[in-house]
């Protein structure tokens, strides 16, 4: 398959990068400094480059999403839109304009994360992220039908615990490793509509 992978530089992206790459498929890597293809995916127009420049795809997949981490009462509404605009609205547009883009049974593989049902201090923006894709997962699986979309939602990493370990205290991590079979389940499987938890 091909498959236009957004934020393929990052951690979790290199893996996934890999692990799709290992399984013989045509990866198509993007980010907004590093990349076959360079794009900022919060900007609709920049989303709409990158499909004209992509050419047909078979799935797309994103392991790339900003929020900003502060606590409620240091919050303002500009961190709010930074935080919906940085991870929901980019993924949406990705889908919105992706199902005209992509294979009549392509896929879509969207990255949501534990806080959406295990929030954390100073994790607000990133739960309110993180539960609207989940939501938006279940919503577009009904009507972009034979495509498909899931959601990856992984707790901390376990190689990020040394840096991000003091945030998520006493939550299990989880190998990178098994993080990317997710996203092979979801882009190489036949679900739809799901939300994967490794």
């Amino acid at each position: 398959m091909k498959i236009m992978l957004i934020g393929a530089s990052g951690t979790l992206g290199s893996a996934v990068h890999r692990t799709l790459a290992d399984r013989g498929h045509d990866v198509l890597t993007v980010g907004r400094g590093a990349g076959a293809l360079r794009a900022d995916v919060s900007d609709p127009a920049g989303v709409a480059a990158l499909y004209d420049a992509a050419g047909p795809l078979d799935a797309v997949a994103c392991a790339a999403g900003d929020v900003p981490f502060k606590p409620l009462s240091a919050l303002t509404a500009d961190d709010f839109h930074a935080g919906l605009r940085g991870k929901v609205l980019s993924q949406v547009e990705l889908v919105r304009q992706g199902v005209s883009r992509i294979a009549e049974r392509g896929s879509f593989t969207l990255v949501t994360g534990v806080l959406a049902r295990e929030p954390i201090v100073a994790g607000s923006v990133a739960s309110l992220a993180n539960g609207a894709i989940e939501a938006f997962v279940r919503a577009a699986a009904i009507e972009i039908a034979p495509q498909r979309v899931n959601a990856v939602s992984p707790t901390i990493v376990t190689e990020s615990v040394p840096d991000y370990g003091d945030f998520f205290r006493g939550m299990p991590s989880v190998d990178l490793a098994d993080v990317a079979r997710a996203y092979v389940r979801s882009i190489e499987g036949a679900q739809t509509g799901q939300v994967f938890i490794p």
